[in-house]
């Protein structure tokens, strides 16, 4: 359709060269407000008040950019979610069915290209028929009602009912501005998109697609009679609620099609014969309505509110991302995101797991920290029915330990042994080797007893409980001299705790810390340490996220260098504002030497220790097994060189201390830990996605990481975990009595559960 500039300012003609007059002098508010005095002598106002109320009017109308939708896509451009306010999609009038704007031409506005923004005899007309009736007719043109819907959208005036004398002098004043400044059918398609359909959905693309699910450029008759019906009032004449009265209006636009010479008495009889032929497709709002990975869109759209790169005010920034039609790129891998949900669903399904226990997997890119996977087993709703939850077992509560940035955690779970290859690492560091044999059969650590802690008051921790503090391997078994290694590869707690008690046993938690693992309940305006105490190195009384976790092991998966967890990409706003996002933000925090030896170690515990039965594919794998305690939190940790993974699954609610008896999955379990449940969960989550992840192989440490610098003589047998009997647990390798020298750690002992951790955390 040609754009026309509107006649009323058409210089060429006599009416034109009358109004351009008094335009220039003023004189056409004198005649727009000339026109209301009857109501304004009415209402006991002269005339000259009105004339001069109406020159005091703003004479320009202010547009904003219209709201539009923001989109959340993976990193292949694939959809996650879609986020308004206002569901809108622009688009210009030759996008638009010409019957789409016969229809609305025919009952709104038939004098839209002969008038000048205000249609002085349909005023008069209106005002007569309203002073000689009870009845209210408008009189407003397609321009005034556009530039009402601008003031409206704008927050310049609400949705009263009833305008009062002022409101429309002021609409009128501005009409007759619009029309000087833009084309007719400009003014046209500015009308089509910011008019209401539905409480949400605004403009006639989004009403098609919502209404038809069809193109506004496909609308046929009947269809644009409908829409054009719908804007007179969307409450009133809606399809969905008022089929009946939405019906009788239609059929009323057809008929002034009809009428108005716009289409023909055969296209009219066709068009009336039909019914409302809706098809409803409404765009789904929100990370309820996620297409995939709705916890992932959550805490992306936090990361948005929470940053001022987006906005000066929290209140800026979620209005750019609820109207200002961003697309957010983000690090998602949708294949991966797909394989860990079906694993999610296979292992603890909502409709047969207790309710109170959740299952989660998240992964991240080492050397890089992409977010590839965000998944868990409960349904993104608000509410209290079972399986429902808004609160992400991934990730903390805050973002950087600030109050002020909610991310939408939980905030964590006691790891258990997930914590132990950091005490390798420190066992390492104080040039220990993975092969020394270290005595695990202590049992207890007295009242008073002094462990070396440098960053403690008066340099160590001192045992200040009212009894000793117990440790206890898984079955209370195995308490003999292992290597480190043999002790890790089985999960012993009574190595982890001699280990750690002949180094300082501050550098376990701060090569945690600077890995990246921290109180996922951090609230003191920044990332918080995990306390430093025995019974932490072992993950008992501490929570710590999922994301946490998986970020730590990347570190050691890119031998030494830490990143920072990244899900964003790139943001643009559909004008081409593109915003800044955090960059790839890595660093070396441990030497890739000290790295190897703890990658080393966590293969073993994939080689012959809980991973060892878990059928995962042909990929170079390291990892780490967990329970806490009571058995209500279990981990499966899993990593190489191109993914960190952590699965965990528990009680998230804490209504039982452990998670033995419950059903998961539709099964109920007499022994609950991490390599039982948590670990052939990530098994099948990883056999999904083998053929499209390419690992190198680990890199040997130095040999001196390995071996001890002088073999040690036994005067007793030494246990290696490499006999034939299978223990009960992570802990429970077979028992190898042969005397050796150095101890030979290549057995075949069936590990099958984790530990359980201590008999209590220290106070």
């Amino acid at each position: 359709m040609a754009a026309r500039k509107s006649p009323f300012f058409d210089t060429a003609t006599t009416l034109g060269k009358i109004i351009a007059f008094l335009g220039i002098s003023g004189l056409s508010g004198v005649l727009a407000a000339g026109l209301l005095v009857p109501v304004a002598a009415a209402a006991g106002t002269g005339a000259s008040a009105s004339i001069q109320f109406f020159e005091d009017l703003p004479a320009e109308l202010e547009r904003g950019a219209l709201a539009q939708p923001s989109t959340i896509v993976a990193s292949d451009g694939s959809k996650i979610a879609t986020l308004y306010e206002e569901n809108r999609q622009p688009i210009t009038l030759d996008q638009v069915s010409e019957n789409m704007t016969d229809a609305l031409l025919a009952i709104e506005d038939d004098e839209f290209y002969k008038h000048g923004g205000v249609d002085l005899q349909g005023i008069i007309s209106a005002a007569l028929s309203n002073l000689s009736s009870d009845t209210t007719r408008g009189a407003s043109t397609i321009t005034q009602q556009y530039v009402n819907n601008v003031l409206i959208d704008g927050g310049d005036v609400d949705l009263r009912l009833q305008k009062t004398m002022g409101d429309k002098l002021r609409e009128a004043k501005l009409a007759i501005a619009v029309e000087k400044e833009l084309s007719k059918d400009e003014i046209l398609a500015g009308y089509l998109n910011i008019v209401p359909f539905t409480g949400n959905t605004f403009g006639v693309q989004a009403a098609s697609k919502y209404f038809f699910n069809v193109e506004a450029k496909d609308l046929n008759i009947q269809q644009s009679a409908l829409l054009a019906a719908v804007v007179n009032g969307p409450t009133l004449y809606s399809p969905e609620t008022n089929p009946e009265l939405a019906l009788q209006r239609r059929n009323l636009v057809i008929s002034r099609m009809l009428e108005t010479g716009r289409i023909t008495k055969e296209e009219h009889d066709a068009a009336i014969a039909t019914d409302l032929g809706l098809t409803i497709t409404p765009v789904l709002n929100g990370c309820v309505g996620a297409e995939q990975a709705p916890y992932f869109c959550d805490y992306v759209t936090h990361l948005i509110l929470n940053d001022p790169a987006f906005g000066e005010t929290r209140d800026d920034r979620e209005n750019l991302l609820y109207r200002g039609g961003l697309t957010i790129k983000t690090t998602l891998d949708p294949r991966m995101q797909n394989a860990a949900q079906t694993a999610i669903n296979e292992t603890a399904n909502r409709e047969t797991t207790d309710p109170a226990i959740g299952h989660s997997i998240v992964t991240v890119k080492p050397g890089v920290g992409d977010v590839l996977v965000m998944a868990q087993n409960t349904r993104f709703m608000p509410g209290e029915a079972a399986g429902d939850s808004v609160l992400n077992f991934n990730v903390d509560q805050y973002a950087g330990g600030d109050p002020n940035k909610p991310i939408g955690g939980i905030g964590g779970f006691e790891p258990g042994s997930t914590m132990k290859p950091f005490t390798v690492a420190a066992w390492l560091e104080d040039d220990r080797a993975l092969l020394e044999v270290v005595n695990g059969s202590k049992k207890s650590y007295p009242v008073g007893d002094r462990w070396e802690a440098s960053c403690l008051e008066g340099g160590a921790w001192i045992n200040q409980a009212a009894e000793p503090y117990d440790v206890q391997n898984y079955g209370d078994i195995n308490y003999g001299n292992y290597t480190v290694l043999e002790g890790l590869a089985q999960s012993y707690n009574t190595i982890t705790m001699e280990t750690a008690n002949q180094v300082d046993l501050c550098r376990p938690f701060e090569l945690a810390y600077d890995m990246g693992v921290h109180l996922g309940q951090s609230a003191e305006g920044e990332l918080e340490p995990l306390p430093v105490r025995p019974s932490g190195l072992i993950g008992g009384g501490v929570l710590v996220s999922p994301l946490s976790m998986a970020t730590a092991y990347a570190t050691l998966a890119a031998e030494g260098i830490k990143c920072q967890p990244r899900a964003l990409v790139e943001v643009t706003a559909v004008d081409g504002t593109s915003y800044p996002v955090p960059p790839e933000q890595c660093e070396r925090v441990i030497p890739a030497e000290l790295a190897r030896g703890v990658n080393y170690a966590t293969q073993a515990v994939m080689e012959r220790g809980s991973g060892s039965a878990l059928q995962y594919g042909d990929i170079p794998m390291a990892g780490k097994s967990g329970t806490n305690e009571t058995r209500s939190q279990t981990w499966f940790m899993a990593y190489n060189s191109a993914l960190s993974t952590a699965t965990w699954l528990g009680d998230w609610k804490l209504y039982s201390p452990t998670m033995t008896g419950r059903q998961i999955g539709g099964q109920t379990y007499q022994e609950v830990d991490g390599s039982l449940i948590a670990g052939p969960s990530w098994a099948r989550y990883m056999q999904q996605i083998e053929g499209f992840v390419e690992a190198e192989p680990f890199a040997d440490p130095p040999s001196n990481m390995i071996n001890p610098p002088r073999p040690v003589q036994f005067d007793r047998p030494v246990n290696n975990g490499g006999g034939n009997n299978d223990g009960g647990g992570e802990d429970g390798g077979g028992e190898d009595t042969r005397p050796v020298t150095p101890p030979n750690n290549n057995g075949n002992g069936n590990g099958g559960s984790d530990n359980g951790g201590g008999n209590g955390d220290d106070e």
